[in-house]
């Protein structure tokens, strides 16, 4: 069995699963944001890598990156919760979410995720958080995104999602005149 066959049997399965697995899934997550802070500070220090953006400029520029990437990934979370689901891929609603910031970009969650840690590293004049760490994170996630992530979404939504993907950008938002994809206005 893959991974994908797994998150689909446990997102399809018995609730009382789904609900003692989400602190896993919450704990690895927890645990690569550990890594890529701790792991991004350790190779400024062994590399000998000068401070990004150092005193009050990083501080400047990475705090917007780090709030607004914690303020989307927030209204996410709320989008979960309200669909009565949680964000951790093996407990997830039982709709497809596509309005909201989901409206804009795939996987908004992660595009707030890595802005604040790209944020972070500029807060904390790291270049290895910022330009190293954070990118390899990114290009992580994209491969589970593709082999894990998107093939249990399309499994368990059928034709929704496939239209929705072909719709909605993976992670930057296309700028639209009249603004993001809707359920409504793909069926007209």
């Amino acid at each position: 069995m893959g991974l994908a066959d797994y998150f689909h049997s446990v997102a399809t399965g018995p609730k009382r699963r789904r609900e003692l697995l989400t602190p896993l899934g919450l704990l690895i997550f927890g645990g690569t944001l550990t890594v890529v802070i701790l792991g991004g500070l350790y190779t400024d220090r062994w590399i000998g890598l000068p401070a990004l953006l150092p005193g009050i400029v990083g501080v400047a520029v990475g705090v917007p990156f780090l709030t607004a990437g914690a303020l989307l990934c927030g209204w996410c979370v709320a989008r979960f919760l309200k669909a009565r689901g949680t964000p951790v891929p093996l407990n997830p609603p039982e709709e497809l979410i596509v309005s909201g910031p989901y409206a804009w970009v795939r996987n908004p969650m992660l595009t707030g995720v890595f802005g604040a840690l790209f944020g972070l590293g500029l807060l904390l004049h790291s270049a290895g958080i910022a330009l190293i760490w954070t990118p390899a994170y990114v290009l992580v996630h994209l491969a589970e995104l593709k082999r894990v992530e998107e093939p249990e979404l399309a499994r368990r939504f059928g034709s929704a999602y496939a239209e929705y993907r072909t719709q909605v950008p993976m992670f930057i938002p296309r700028l639209r005149r009249h603004g993001g994809w809707s359920a409504a206005a793909s069926s007209k």
